[in-house]
């Protein structure tokens, strides 16, 4: 399909600025840790030819619901508001941003590189849990990362699944990391957030854990040792559909990597679950049976409508442009996902970026040694230099 842009003319923008390679408008690599990571991190950041200005069925986020073309960074300023609004309006609105949200230190652990703080503070206006805080004993201000999962521990390696300890190897790396997670709600098997309770949740519960992210990006940015505009945000599988719905829905998280959470909607992989009523499809108990959609077993609730209605979710991905962000795909995200990236490279394009959406491929839905190393690459080249954070 054509691209929504001017082809030709990025593709020369693109050749121009090719030996510099991280460049947008505002970018230039010129450390040689920099130009080394920049190497490494190419592949990443192209899609295979056969995908190359594929933009397959998906609606194209330049294209605004009234069918007017967005042909300026102006215009996308209020397309994207347009996409924010709409989407905000569907899965019901937030409560208030915890500001001024803060840590409270319950326990400490001393390690030969970084301290581990285990601390608790408010994710929702009514609920406090608890999380574990890896700062690295060098001194000043740092970059930081936080990581979503099922529960907090396996993100500082104190869980049973190999190369999911995202937050250990950051902080190893120089990165203060907050680790966090649904543990209390896992266990129940409800998974989620639900505001004001299960019974009668006013925000679809995946929205409800991008909140939460949101007032955890608060409480993170208050930790002394953090440089506020340098947080991004990681997670993996479930944890990854977290950290997508935190990254796209709350802008002041710089980057992102969402590690395999099935990135748009697709009913024939089971993983790919938005319709379960933990994530999309919330309705009120007794919840449909878990899994498959089926004629016996429908889905139910908002991602019913979002389906009929031809929404999809590389719509929320486009809010992030011209923040970076990494797919670091397994099962679940084949090379195929490069088909709605293209849509928000595209945003990129018409914003004067290259390189702000990159891709990863594995065969397993595990990550390991290889997708780890290069999710911690990632983010040592966008959240390493101050001067490589969008204006």
């Amino acid at each position: 399909m054509a691209s929504p842009l001017s082809i030709s003319r990025n593709k020369s923008f693109f050749i121009l600025l090719l030996s510099l390679f991280f460049v947008g408008t505002n970018y230039v690599a010129c450390s040689k840790k920099e130009k080394h990571l920049a190497a490494v991190l190419s592949p990443y950041f192209s899609p295979p030819a056969e995908y190359q200005f594929n933009f397959g069925s998906y609606r194209s986020p330049l294209i605004c619901y009234n069918g007017d073309t967005v042909k300026t960074p102006e215009d996308w300023a209020l397309r994207r508001k347009e996409i924010y609004d709409t989407w905000t309006n569907m899965l019901g609105k937030w409560p208030e941003i915890i500001h001024r949200n803060h840590l409270s230190y319950i326990d400490t652990i001393y390690y030969p590189a970084y301290i581990e703080y285990k601390v608790g503070f408010y994710w929702t206006p009514k609920e406090e849990t608890t999380g574990y805080l890896l700062v690295p004993k060098a001194k000043g201000k740092k970059p930081a990362v936080i990581t979503v999962y099922y529960e907090p521990e396996t993100a500082i390696g104190k869980g049973d699944n190999p190369h999911r300890d995202f937050a250990r190897q950051l902080t190893k790396k120089g990165f203060v990391t907050l680790s966090i997670g649904t543990a209390e709600a896992t266990q129940a098997g409800v998974y989620s957030l639900f505001y004001p309770d299960i019974h009668h949740a006013e925000v679809q519960p995946l929205s409800m854990l991008a909140y939460a992210a949101a007032n955890a990006w608060q409480a993170l940015a208050a930790v002394k040792e953090v440089d506020s505009t340098r947080i991004g945000i990681l997670g993996h599988s479930f944890g990854g559909k977290w950290a997508m719905f935190a990254s796209c829905l709350y802008e002041k998280f710089a980057c992102a990597a969402w590690s395999d959470p099935g990135i748009v909607f697709d009913e024939s992989r089971a993983d790919v679950n938005y319709w379960e009523p933990y994530y999309l499809g919330y309705h009120a108990p007794p919840w449909r049976e878990r899994g498959a959609i089926t004629a016996t077993n429908p889905a139910r609730g908002l991602y019913v409508k979002l389906r009929n209605e031809g929404f999809d979710l590389h719509e929320l991905h486009a809010l992030m442009a011209p923040r970076p962000f990494l797919v670091s795909g397994g099962s679940e995200d084949p090379v195929g996902r490069w088909i709605p990236l293209n849509h928000t490279i595209a945003v990129n394009r018409l914003l004067g970026y290259e390189n702000r959406v990159a891709m990863s491929n594995r065969e397993t839905h595990s990550p390991d040694e290889a997708s780890n190393e290069i999710i911690c690459n990632f983010f040592l080249y966008f959240l390493g230099n101050t001067s490589l954070i969008p204006e």
